[in-house]
């Protein structure tokens, strides 16, 4: 069944009938046609390729199985990380990405700036893919028990709760491991960025689009509403970055403050190679070292999440 989901990934752009997508490789040979240096994305992969690799990644996400929309026939339509449906799907292996900025052409029309967000969203999007999965079939359908070292029962049930609504802070392994792959995205995209010499746009949303797949955005520039005159998905994106980066990257750090004071990046780093191997078990010593015996559970397990009677 995953065989034959995996060979037609047509259900997903359907959530988006007016983009049209095309695997990542045609869009860059497209874009290159028409006078648009990729160095940037390609050199950015390269960073990413060495980097994880470390890390105990074996392969990166096949570009080919990379989807990227644009040339949109939807007034208005603006694209980039935070635009929404979009994102690795695990069942099918595919990652459905938009162009950053107005959909409604062929070419980005900020092509450096785009470059930086399909990084991003690239190498992010590689860690959902390299993280350890384990699927058991339950009545004919494929159901997936580990993603990384988050755990699901084949009656839903998740290891960890959802965080309270507004929490600064997060005891959800979903959350966690979204900020691991999104750290990792963002600072290889900074890394490139600095190397081509890219920096931020005049205009308020590219500027904090620039901060934002670069992780340097500041405290203000999460609060900051940002109205853009004329084009509603713009003004919804800038909230939808707003909300990401509160809800994920700002949680993320600020769990790593809380449970690694001084050590935030080797715990980042424990916390990826966990991630990659699905074997918690030399982050958990880790962590006992640090805090006693059973942190992980302690930290993530949801007290029903072993209840009698749940069963699919």
């Amino acid at each position: 069944m995953l065989a034959a989901m995996r060979a037609d990934a047509s259900p997903l752009m359907g959530k988006h009938p007016a983009h049209v997508f095309r695997p990542l490789p045609e869009r860059l040979s497209a874009w290159e046609a028409d006078g648009i240096d990729t160095a940037p994305f390609r050199d950015g992969v390269e960073i990413a390729n060495r980097r994880y690799v470390g890390h105990g990644l074996a392969k990166m996400l096949p570009l080919e199985r990379v989807l990227v929309g644009c040339e949109s026939s939807r007034a208005g339509a603006f694209g980039g990380f935070h635009h929404p449906d979009q994102g690795y799907r695990h069942l099918q292996m595919v990652a459905i990405i938009t162009m950053y900025g107005p959909l409604d052409r062929r070419n980005p029309e900020c092509p450096a700036l785009a470059l930086l967000d399909l990084l991003r969203a690239y190498t992010h999007d590689c860690l959902h893919y390299g993280s350890r999965r384990r699927y058991v079939e339950v009545a004919g359908v494929p159901v997936r028990t580990q993603y990384g070292i988050n755990y699901r029962r084949t009656s839903g049930q998740s290891y960890s709760a959802a965080d309270q609504r507004g929490s600064r802070y997060t005891r959800n392994l979903g959350i966690v491991m979204e900020g691991v792959c999104d750290k990792e995205a963002r600072a290889i995209t900074r890394q490139t960025a600095a190397h081509f010499g890219v920096t931020e746009s005049s205009d308020v949303l590219g500027a904090l689009a620039f901060r934002d797949v670069t992780g340097t955005l500041a405290e203000e520039d999460t609060g900051r509403v940002v109205d853009v005159p004329g084009s509603e998905e713009q003004t919804r994106y800038a909230a939808a970055l707003s909300g990401y980066e509160k809800g994920v990257n700002r949680r993320y750090s600020h769990f790593l403050e809380e449970f690694a004071p001084g050590e935030e990046s080797e715990c980042h780093t424990r916390l990826l190679s966990a991630i990659i191997s699905g074997d918690v078990g030399a982050l958990g010593a880790w962590l006992d070292e640090r805090h006693g015996p059973g942190t992980f559970a302690g930290l993530f397990r949801t007290p029903g999440y072993f209840e009698p009677g749940l069963t699919a």
